[in-house]
């Protein structure tokens, strides 16, 4: 499952969020990627709760 495109998602995001913390990016562009990564990091979550628990919910 690590090779799931869900997680590829998150693994991208945190790296270019790191990317532009580490270049200087101006604070808005790096909170941005910050949420962006976040929200991959709670589609993840929300998917594993599910799967784990049984319970079924629409694709996102």
């Amino acid at each position: 499952m690590p090779d799931h495109e869900m997680y590829q998602q998150v693994t991208a995001a945190l790296k270019r969020y790191h990317e532009a913390k580490e270049m200087g990016a101006p604070a808005l562009e790096v909170e941005r990627l910050r949420q962006i990564y976040d929200a991959h990091v709670q589609a993840v979550t929300e998917y594993q709760l599910n799967a784990l628990s049984g319970r079924s919910s629409p694709a996102h």
